[in-house]
């Protein structure tokens, strides 16, 4: 019986450890990181919402309506330049606007509506580049805030020693959560960011290239009649 009950002990200690475990407040283990974590949960929260605000934006005006350019093309080809140019306002699209601006310069050397044609495909991909700059910031600026908040939890330490005298685990701990704490917040936040950063750019330059086939295909329509 007495050997029963020692086996017993353990199993009691690992399901009241475990339970332990589990009721850990994640949300105060954090703000024990210090002050730091409050500007890198803030940087977090804008990562969040430029994240998916630039991401529904470009996604939504990336997409190439493959039957829009085919009625486009029949209009120009049938010299219908007019239509073409109305069915271009009524789309609403950044190709669309690049379009129309090489349809209404139809007539004029081609060195000038490749300049229009260029002068709009830069400013539509400037706009799907706005805000990213605030991304790439945050994926630089919140691991520096993880980093001064671990000198922080250093000092402390160092001054509750300093001041009580008291070389406890309890002294040192309250310093390891701050400096640890905030490190890892600055570090994740950070990686947010720069994935987010460089998978909104892949997202543009795939845009940029689709653009740039579908320019290509309104210049061989426009010499269609030519030949």
């Amino acid at each position: 019986m007495l050997f029963n009950l020692i086996l017993q002990i353990p199993a009691v200690t690992d399901s009241t450890a475990a339970a332990t475990a589990q009721s850990i407040n994640y949300f105060s283990l954090l703000l024990k990181g210090g002050f730091v974590v409050y500007p890198i949960l803030a940087l977090l929260l804008v990562t969040l919402y430029l994240s998916a605000e630039r991401y529904l934006f470009i996604k939504e005006n990336s997409k190439i309506d493959l039957g829009f350019l085919r009625s486009l093309n029949d209009n120009i080809l049938r010299g219908d330049v007019r239509t073409a140019a109305s069915l271009c306002k009524g789309t609403n699209k950044p190709i669309s606007r690049i379009l129309e601006k090489g349809i209404s310069r139809i007539g004029k050397p081609v060195k000038d509506i490749e300049s229009a044609m260029e002068i709009q495909s830069n400013l539509e991909i400037s706009k799907m580049e706005k805000n990213m700059g605030y991304l790439g910031l945050i994926a630089g600026v919140a691991p520096t805030l993880g980093f001064v908040g671990t000198i922080s939890g250093i000092i402390r330490i160092f001054y509750e020693i300093s001041v009580t005298g008291n070389f406890s685990i309890e002294t040192i701990s309250n310093g390891l959560y701050e400096k640890m704490i905030s490190s890892f917040s600055g570090l994740v936040v950070g990686l947010i960011a720069y994935a987010v950063y460089h998978g909104i750019n892949m997202m543009i330059d795939k845009f940029s290239i689709n653009l740039q086939a579908t320019v290509m295909d309104f210049f061989d329509t426009l010499n269609e009649p030519a030949r």
